[in-house]
């Protein structure tokens, strides 16, 4: 979708709207649009009913007049009821239809986007923008065109009643509206200042509350509740000067047009009453006209609420923008090529990647064999997890290049390539949803045999029995439901039924008792059959076994061979696998 060119009028963000989000319910809309009118003229219409209330019931006493006057005046209130309902049950329904597809597509991109972009912005600030931000926008343009469909339609007939009484009248009772500008584009300025700075505190308070929850256990252990609660309080207290300041800009304008709106009924008042005490006005003409005037007061207060309103989502548009203009560096080729079907070759030659500044690859080579198990070892920082990202095209490497089967992975489309690979981590990503959700991910043509046998495989049905719903039972947010061994059994099984000819294992059992330990290594044994598999280990025990082991060192790789051979050799293999041996028999002791 194309996104607008920021700017403070409201014409380039109807369009944006309307090209993206609102055509589709453009039928609705203009049937919201004629409701609006409708609802807004009938005012007209009650203060013309005035005058003939006035000056041919009331004064001139006539029996006939009061019953079509009566009926007249009952017939504009029952159209207006009927209009006003149904311009908001239409708008109210456009509305939540444009706010969803706008946060849809705002998710959509922002899953688009680099992991770099994500380090660099919080979850909070996303949430808010997300959510928060596009509701702002979202009710602006309702009550933008709520204003210019029913308020200023509103206004237009009522000053036309008012024309066709005295248009001198009109005049003295709008003497003070030149008078409004430059007060309201000081106000606009602003509040548009003001509003920026509270949707950014807005954002700091959602990322403030994302890490206390994510970290409630960290903040209960280290006493920490105090010093949080006092953070999180500097932001609301900050938030709520923004916010005071902000509305007190945008109630500036309906207040000066209050007080013009005064001293044009006091201008009226004199030089209308001098005309009605000489007779040459009616009372029932006065009185319609200052039903008139009387009933555009507030769609005008509302008008002019509208450009300080106008401001507040200005700030809220400028940060969704600022999403929406980031791009992407990581996509896939023009003409990508085909991924390979069985288990393949994989080879990075030469790789070299900095994080800003920090040398985290240096020339990095080796070759992970078909079919066969690769572990990757080394001291923390040596570059074995950015390996992997390497591997599927999260972060791109300054130089060198990766081949799968001889096919460079940046000639493969994302898609293509990312479906090679399952992962089972150290930190098993599982979703607020149920055991069956989680490993399921979406399938929908999954037979239950094949349910079953991945159930068995992975050793989850061994602790099925005992969740209260099976596998139907909630994992809790981020799996807090499950022991560790659990949702590692989980992910296992999420792979097994993903079956890719590559598999990536990033420090699956390090955080396990050895009970759990032990079941989740039968478990990827069983998974690693017949696939590419690429381990990271720190507990060196684990990949003794392993086809092929590579020793990295500092971004590099200083050796690779079987267990035998890299102990054999001596050097930092030896080292560390004896640091480990003395530190299991010190534990053992």
């Amino acid at each position: 979708m194309a996104n607008p060119a920021l700017n403070q009028s409201a014409i380039p963000l109807f369009r944006w709207l309307w090209r993206d989000y609102l055509r589709p319910h453009k039928g609705t809309l203009a049937l919201a649009v004629l409701f609006m009118a409708i609802e807004g003229s009938m005012l007209g219409f009650l203060s013309y009913m005035i005058q003939p209330m006035f000056d041919n019931v009331f004064v001139q006493g006539q029996s006939g007049a009061l019953w079509w006057v009566g009926i007249g005046i009952l017939v504009i209130f029952c159209v207006r009821a009927v209009s006003s309902s149904g311009q908001k049950i239409l708008m109210t329904k456009v509305n939540q239809l444009s706010s969803a597809g706008m946060r849809s597509h705002l998710l959509r991109h922002l899953m688009t986007l680099d992991g770099g972009y994500h380090q660099a912005n919080p979850p909070g600030q996303l949430i808010e923008r997300v959510q928060s931000d596009v509701t702002v926008v979202n009710q602006i343009w309702t009550q933008l065109l709520t204003g210019i469909g029913r308020d200023l339609i509103a206004v237009i007939v009522l000053f036309s009643v008012a024309l066709s009484v005295d248009w001198r009248w009109t005049a003295v009772a709008l003497i003070g509206i030149p008078f409004l500008v430059l007060p309201s584009l000081l106000a606009q300025a602003y509040v548009r200042k003001r509003a920026g700075n509270a949707r950014d505190l807005a954002g700091r308070m959602a990322t403030r509350l994302d890490e206390v929850f994510h970290g409630v256990n960290a903040i209960k252990l280290n006493a920490l509740e105090t010093y949080q609660s006092k953070r999180y309080d500097d932001l609301g207290d900050a938030r709520v000067r923004a916010e005071v300041r902000s509305v007190m800009g945008q109630a500036a304008v309906p207040a000066l047009i209050d007080i013009m709106t005064g001293v044009g009924f006091l201008g009226v008042l004199v030089f209308g009453g001098a005309e009605i005490i000489a007779g040459d006005k009616t009372i029932g003409q006065f009185m319609s006209f200052f039903t008139a005037m009387s009933l555009a007061f507030e769609p005008l207060r509302r008008l002019g609420l509208m450009s300080g309103q106008w401001q507040t989502a200005a700030a809220s548009i400028e940060r969704i923008q600022a999403i929406l203009n980031e791009k992407p560096t990581l996509i896939s080729p023009a003409n990508p090529k085909a991924p390979p079907i069985a288990a393949p070759e994989i080879k990075l030659i030469d790789v070299a990647l900095n994080y800003g500044d920090l040398p985290v690859l240096r020339g990095t080579s080796f070759t992970a064999a078909a079919g066969k198990t690769t572990a990757l070892v080394g001291a923390s920082g040596a570059g074995k997890s950015t390996i992997f990202n390497v591997l599927t095209r999260l972060v791109d490497p300054a130089s060198g290049s990766v081949t799968i089967d001889d096919t460079a992975n940046t000639e493969m489309s994302l898609p293509d390539l990312r479906g090679l690979f399952s992962v089972v981590s150290q930190d098993a990503a599982l979703f607020d949803e149920t055991l069956r959700d989680n490993i399921l991910l979406g399938r929908t043509n999954v037979s239950d045999t094949d349910l079953a046998h991945v159930l068995d495989a992975a050793h989850v049905s061994d602790f099925l029995a005992q969740m209260p719903g099976g596998l139907d039972s909630p994992a809790g947010p981020r799996g807090s439901n499950l022991s560790g061994g659990q949702r590692q059994r989980i992910a296992i099984a999420r792979a097994l039924l993903r079956d890719t000819p590559v598999l990536l294992l990033d420090e699956a059992t390090s955080a396990l008792d050895t009970k759990s330990e032990a079941i989740v290594q039968n478990a990827l044994e069983s998974l690693s059959n017949g696939r590419t598999t690429l381990v990271i280990a720190h507990r060196l025990s684990t990949v003794r076994n392993a086809h092929s082991i590579v020793v990295m060192d500092q971004g590099r790789v200083v050796d690779q061979g079987t267990h035998d051979e890299l102990l054999a050799r001596g050097g930092i293999y030896a080292d560390l696998h004896k640091l480990q041996f003395s530190q299991e028999k010190a534990q053992t002791a």
